[in-house]
């Protein structure tokens, strides 16, 4: 067993960072997304399967040209080479899932 705190990750851009690769080769990574108003990705993809669960505050969501808006207790599933971006509507706390032990992003926008 492994404990690692949010404040011992990296913090790029509006995300602290935990990459698989890195805790002795898990198969996963994912963002604590720690998000102001009016941020958010450009249009992109990856290779593989993502999942995000909204803590709190809600975003506008377009994957493959569906637009919808998400809050607290959502999660959103998008599947491996889906073209996916949101922006956060409020302040925003969500977990954002990568079923890769890197992150591999193709931006597309």
């Amino acid at each position: 067993m492994e404990l690692i705190h949010q404040d011992d990750l990296p913090f790029v851009g509006s995300s602290f960072e935990f990459v698989g690769a890195r805790a002795g080769g898990l198969g996963a990574s994912m963002f604590v997304v720690v998000a102001k108003t009016g941020s958010g990705p450009v249009l992109h993809r990856h290779r593989y399967d993502e999942f995000v669960y909204v803590i709190e505050g809600r975003s506008h969501w377009t994957v493959e040209g569906l637009e919808l808006d998400a809050g607290p207790g959502d999660i959103l599933v998008v599947r491996a080479g889906e073209k996916h971006k949101f922006v956060a509507l409020t302040p925003l706390r969500q977990i954002d899932v990568h079923l890769n032990p890197t992150f591999e992003q193709e931006d597309v926008e």
